[in-house]
């Protein structure tokens, strides 16, 4: 069976054929780094990580590109307001870049702790004003821009196509929708390629039009072409982002894009669903946003990144209390399978590999594995593989509970946990943590014991809290004090 990926822009699942055999180039929008990471970023890059596992499982020669945003995106995500990074550095005092690296460090250990591969690439807008730059030259050049008062703007009417991927007609978009237009502009739904600097800005750069920084939709264009091509010597083969970004975000990056290349930007568009919690839209103005590093306070990374997985990368994930113990449970089951098969494996290495061959000892290995891919084939459903990964389950319970196996089926089945839990979904770590009789596992415990070690540090035990701490490195968890309080990772 062939891959089959549903794109958005023709609203329909295609055969999947990359640009060039073989190879895979793609590009996914990164986050804008002016706070931590939330539930949100999470269902986005976890969904796009399990992607790329299982295009680099089927062989293809992957480059992941995605970008961090440090400057240019606005308070209305258009072409109004104030820069989201330049307006979190006056609240907090300090100098933009200060606050990209400090929320870009975070976003990298949020992204770490749910086991996801880091991409290839992570360019960044600023190291990029070059590129954006002469993409708004060659955008004037061909008629597709004008300049007004040192800003330069994308005329939509001269591009016939504008709206395609979002399906929004020109003639029914309405002017102010959400602002009030901007006099500058011919028409309402022209966008910003670059816009001139106000006093005070403190993100600007020297350009042919004057000190100015890039719209945020140009520095997508710039970055995903710069490292993946364009067509025929390259291309970016799947374009992926949250649903929220199809328009206008990745409306404005084809127009752009493809007036200024005369290329097909992107040949599939893949969108990520949004997250709500407790059935409610999840936001800023409702209160209701869940940071990472609150929620791993609660759960493991490992049960939000399974949980993620049980619903379609298209789906509307709800994030509750109730949801995320039942995903916790539903991963301990798996464990414990993989806990009892590596110990029966163990007792009868110990045994010198004694055979236990019995009638109904055979599992067909091959027949989940057909299955788990005929799942992932069609369109990355992932919560259908995660199934055929319970299916294997009460068949390796039943057998070990006969004792009718031998080890090396039972060498087989861990393998292949490893293999589709592992390498494709992310979930299945190499080493499974064990569990206490009373059923609490350690991750609980360490967080316990930390809980234990902060109390004393309230109360000034210093030596106290130094002891705990170098238990804990001699054990191989590593923990670290900081602002927005401790958090811990096994070293190595």
């Amino acid at each position: 069976m062939s891959l089959y990926i549903y794109n958005t822009l023709t609203r329909r699942k295609e055969e999947f054929k990359p640009l060039v055999e073989g190879r895979v180039g793609i590009y996914v929008c990164g986050p804008t780094v002016y706070g931590h990471s939330h539930i949100g970023h999470a269902k986005s890059y976890v969904s796009f990580d399990v992607i790329v596992r299982y295009l680099r499982y089927l062989g293809y020669k992957t480059l992941y590109v995605q970008n961090i945003t440090d400057v240019g995106h606005l308070t209305d995500d258009a072409d109004e307001g104030e820069d989201k990074i330049e307006k979190q550095s006056k609240k907090d005092r300090i100098h933009p870049m200060q606050v990209v690296e400090m929320y870009t460090r975070s976003y990298f250990e949020d992204m770490d702790a749910l086991g996801i591969v880091r991409p290839d690439i992570s360019p960044r807008a600023t190291g990029h004003i070059i590129e954006q730059i002469e993409i708004v030259q060659a955008l004037m050049k061909k008629g597709f821009a004008y300049e007004k008062n040192n800003s330069v703007y994308f005329d939509v009417t001269k591009f016939k196509e504008y709206g395609k991927l979002s399906r929004r007609p020109l003639d029914e978009m309405e002017a102010g929708a959400r602002v009030e237009v901007n006099p500058e502009k011919k028409h309402p739904a022209d966008f910003a390629l670059w816009k001139k600097a106000e006093a005070g800005h403190i993100m600007q750069w020297q350009s042919p039009w004057g000190m100015g920084f890039p719209g945020w939709h140009l520095e997508c264009s710039a970055m995903s072409m710069k490292y993946l091509g364009v067509p025929p010597n390259g291309g970016i083969d799947i374009h992926g982002g949250g649903m929220e970004n199809q328009f206008p975000h990745h409306e404005c990056e084809i127009a752009q894009s493809e007036c200024a290349t005369g290329e097909q930007f992107v040949k599939y568009w893949i969108h990520n669903n949004m997250v709500t919690v407790g059935g409610q839209k999840m936001g800023k103005s409702l209160g209701n946003v869940i940071n990472l590093k609150d929620a791993f306070k609660k759960y493991s990374p490992l049960v939000v990144r399974f949980f993620i997985l049980q619903s379609h990368y298209r789906s509307t994930l709800d994030f509750t209390d109730e949801a995320l113990e039942g995903a916790a449970k539903g991963l301990e089951k798996l464990f414990n399978t993989v806990r009892n098969v590596r110990a029966e494996v163990l007792k009868m290495q110990k045994n010198d590999g004694e055979l236990k061959i019995e009638d109904g000892s055979f599992i067909d290995l091959v027949g989940f594995k057909k299955a788990f891919f005929e799942a992932m084939d069609d369109d990355f459903n992932t919560p259908q593989a995660i199934g055929i990964l319970f299916d294997l389950n009460r068949e390796v319970n039943t057998i070990l509970a006969s004792s009718k196996t031998d080890i090396k089926i039972l060498q087989d089945v861990d393998a292949l946990y490893n293999e589709l839990g592992g390498m494709v979904l992310g979930i299945m770590p190499a080493h499974v943590e064990a569990q206490s009789s009373t059923g609490v596992s350690q991750n609980d415990l360490i967080q316990f014991i930390i809980e234990l070690r902060t109390e004393a540090r309230t109360q000034k035990l210093w030596a106290m809290s130094d002891k705990i701490r170098d238990g804990l490195a001699k054990l191989g968890i590593i923990i670290e004090d900081k602002k927005d309080g401790t958090s811990w990772r096994r070293s190595g």
